[in-house]
């Protein structure tokens, strides 16, 4: 029988020598070392994955597989495990996306800017919304993923951060620092974006969405908004329909779809595959505008590469604010802008 065809009975038998052996002793006896990666959850307890793979193999091969007898390494055993039916997991939660961060802030930010203790109300609600948010898909979650312990932990890590406070710093990330600068900054904005995903969460309105190809993790760390009010804000901006009413209306007007950042020409640069193209940005931000209807007056038309700067990092500027930087830069009257070269993307035509 080839290599790796390990049996659903062969696992069972080998989590069970697991479970009489120990962690420590099983690991210890097959030279296995505790995993960093992956983790099976079995009944509510956690197996070293690559371990066990390895031990379950001597049940119908007659020997059991070392640690560098895996010819994909752990996600070879991962796959063997998974095709039996078991879930994997991790053993230690992923960092704390944007959007996690804003709601836990926004509960220090309520609280006088002082870490919460996990029996608090509070960090029970806390750690159900990160349940429902589900930055991560479950194969990344740790068994203790955003319990009411870690959300705890995290109101505490961002409110050492705090200029005003007078302890000794806890463990928290650079973003920690950088949400709690925002919410330090522009206060309201903040709580907005944070009540939007709380009411969206609770409602089943907002829900993560896969990363698109033509856009990066940049974009959503740098969104004002974090990452799931962002997916819902650039939907309102590739509404082919909204697009094409905002340049008729232009056009009705004896305008030119020309970027009102840059005053960059698709049709002047690139001739007849140029003629009708420009990208749609809605101006206001979803936690500022929130979920109402659009208007035509919400949206400029911008060239690719002032729509990425835009979206690069927050807080985003208007058009009008982007224009005078690029003036600013060019060290030039308006009518000497420079035309350059854009960055087309499929996903917004």
């Amino acid at each position: 029988m080839e290599k790796g065809a390990i049996s659903r009975d062969d696992i069972l038998k080998t989590l069970q020598e697991y479970d009489d052996l120990g962690a420590e002793s099983f690991l210890s006896l097959y030279g296995f070392k505790p995993a960093r990666k992956f983790l099976i959850l079995h009944e509510g307890k956690e197996y070293e994955s690559k371990a066990v793979a390895g031990v379950a193999h001597k049940y119908s091969h007659g020997r059991t597989l070392k640690w560098d007898e895996f010819s994909g390494g752990v996600g070879h055993a991962v796959d063997w495990l998974k095709r039996e039916g078991f879930q994997i997991g991790v053993p230690r939660s992923p960092k704390w996306a944007r959007d996690e961060l804003i709601l836990a802030c926004d509960v220090v930010a309520r609280n006088g800017w002082r870490g919460v203790s996990s029996a608090d109300p509070r960090i029970g609600e806390l750690s159900d919304l990160l349940q429902l948010l589900g930055a991560y898909p479950p194969e990344q979650r740790s068994a203790e993923y955003r319990n009411r312990n870690g959300a705890a932990l995290k109101t505490h890590n961002i409110a050492s951060f705090h200029p005003d406070y007078q302890g000794k710093p806890t463990n928290g990330g650079q973003l920690d620092r950088e949400v709690l600068q925002d919410f330090l900054e522009r206060p309201a904005e903040m709580a907005q974006a944070a009540e939007l995903i709380r009411a969206g969460l609770r409602s089943g309105e907002l829900q993560p969405a896969p990363l698109n190809e033509d856009e990066d993790q940049d974009d959503d760390v740098g969104a004002p908004e974090g990452r799931v009010l962002y997916r819902r804000h650039r939907t309102r901006e590739r509404n082919k329909g909204l697009r094409k009413k905002k340049i008729a209306s232009v056009l009705k007007q004896g305008g030119a779809l020309s970027c009102e950042a840059c005053g960059f020409d698709f049709g002047k640069f690139y001739g007849e595959r140029g003629d009708g193209y420009i990208e749609c940005h809605h101006v206001v931000p979803l936690h500022e505008a929130g979920e109402g209807t659009t208007r035509l007056a919400d949206l400029a038309l911008i060239c690719s590469n002032c729509h990425r700067m835009i979206h690069r990092s927050a807080p985003w500027p208007t058009p009008a604010e982007l224009r005078l930087v690029v003036l600013d830069r060019a060290g030039m009257q308006e009518e000497g802008l420079p035309r350059q070269r854009p960055v087309a993307r499929t996903a917004d035509k």
